[in-house]
C-alpha cells in the first residue's frame, strides 16, 4: 500500500506549496507534480493512475486540479472503486474511506460536482494564457544582446558627427557596408558626404562609390 500525492503545478492553482506540505505531514510516500507545459496529454497522470494497485492511496489537492470536467472525475471515481484506492481530495475535503473531513456534508460534495466543470475549464483557460503569454517574450542571447549595442553605437556615432571611418574602426566591421545597412535600417537619414537620405538598393558597381564618406 502506497500513498501518491498529485499536483498540477499551473499558476492559476495558489494552493501548490501548501498542498505539498500537507501530502508530507500527512504520510504521502511520493508527491507527482505535472508541469504545465504538458498539461494536455498529462504524462505523470497518465504513469500515476497506471501505477497504482490495490489499496493505494491518491491524493489530490483538488478534484478540479487533477480532472478536467465532471466525465473525467467519474472515470477516476470509476476506476478508484473497481481497484479499491482510497481517494483523498484536500480541498474538497473529501475522502472516499470516510476517515477524514467528517464534518462534510452531503450537500458539499454535491457542491463540488456541479461547480468542477467551471473551476477546471477557468485553470485550464489561464494556464493556456500563461503559455501564450511565454511564447510572446523572446528572451535574447547574449550574443543577440551585443549585436543590438553595436548597431546602437554606429547610430549614435554617425548622429554625433563622426567620420564613416572612426564608426568603422570602432565598430569592429570587416566592411563598411554593414555600417550603411544599419544606418538604412534605423531610418537615419545620411547627410554626409555623396551619400544623401536612406540607402536604396544598388548594383555592385555602384556600391563603392555610394559607401564612401
Amino acid at each position: 500500500m502506497a500513498r501518491i500525492g498529485y499536483l498540477w503545478n499551473t499558476p492559476h492553482y495558489k494552493y501548490l506549496e501548501e498542498d505539498k506540505q500537507w501530502m508530507t505531514d500527512n504520510g504521502c510516500e511520493q508527491i507527482i507534480e505535472e508541469q504545465n507545459i504538458h498539461e494536455k496529454l498529462r504524462p505523470e497522470w497518465q504513469r500515476l493512475i497506471e501505477a497504482l494497485t490495490t489499496s493505494d492511496e491518491l491524493v489530490v489537492g483538488k478534484f478540479s486540479n487533477a480532472v478536467r470536467g465532471a466525465r473525467e472525475l467519474a472515470i477516476l471515481l470509476e476506476f478508484c472503486r473497481k481497484n479499491m484506492v482510497r481517494v483523498i481530495s484536500i480541498h474538497d475535503r473529501i475522502d472516499s474511506a470516510g476517515e477524514l473531513f467528517k464534518d462534510t456534508r452531503s450537500s458539499d460534495i454535491l457542491n463540488m460536482v456541479a461547480t468542477l466543470p467551471q473551476e477546471a475549464l477557468a485553470m485550464r483557460r489561464a494556464n493556456s494564457s500563461a503559455s501564450k503569454l511565454k511564447k510572446r517574450i523572446k528572451v535574447r542571447s547574449s550574443s543577440a544582446l551585443l549585436k543590438l549595442e553595436r548597431n546602437k553605437m554606429v547610430v549614435n556615432m554617425y548622429k554625433s558627427g563622426h567620420t564613416i571611418d572612426d564608426i568603422w574602426q570602432r565598430s569592429g566591421f570587416k566592411s563598411r557596408s554593414s555600417l550603411f545597412r544599419i544606418l538604412n535600417e534605423a531610418g537615419v537619414d545620411l547627410n554626409r558626404g555623396h551619400t544623401k537620405g536612406p540607402l536604396k538598393k544598388h548594383s555592385n558597381s555602384n556600391r563603392d562609390d555610394n559607401e564612401k564618406d
